[in-house]
């Protein structure tokens, strides 16, 4: 199982490292959607929005590769991989097998870290 967790962890680091870089310097060119998964990205660019989103994945990347801060770097990747999980659920189906890879591995690596977050799951302070 930690052979699995290791690879797991440094596989999403690089999944989202990857992505997070591309964010800014555009080196994997993708088709833009279109329809309402088109303007749904269309309103995120204009305001912005995705410099957050993408700075979050090159910092939970950069986090998981060095090994370091690993439940925080779960923690910021969590709401960004439902994200990914709804948009290509609802918007874009395209684009689901990279999201359910993406959040096994989360899912992987998060057993791998539980000991971390075994104080969210006690029923009493």
């Amino acid at each position: 199982m930690k052979i699995a967790v290791i690879i797991s962890r440094l596989l999403l680091g690089v999944l989202f490292l990857v992505f997070g870089l591309n964010g800014f310097l555009h080196f994997i060119h993708m088709a833009s959607p279109t329809g309402i998964a088109g303007q749904y990205l269309g309103v995120l660019f204009v305001s912005h929005y995705l410099v957050a989103v993408f700075s979050v994945q090159l910092i939970a990347g950069v986090l998981l590769l060095a090994n370091r801060f690993v439940a925080l770097a779960l923690i910021l990747l969590g709401p960004v991989i439902v994200n990914i999980l709804l948009f290509h659920s609802l918007m874009a189906p395209e684009g689901l097998p990279l999201a359910l890879f993406a959040t096994l591995l989360w899912v992987i690596v998060f057993c791998g870290a539980y000991r971390a977050f075994a104080g969210i799951f006690a029923a009493q302070v």
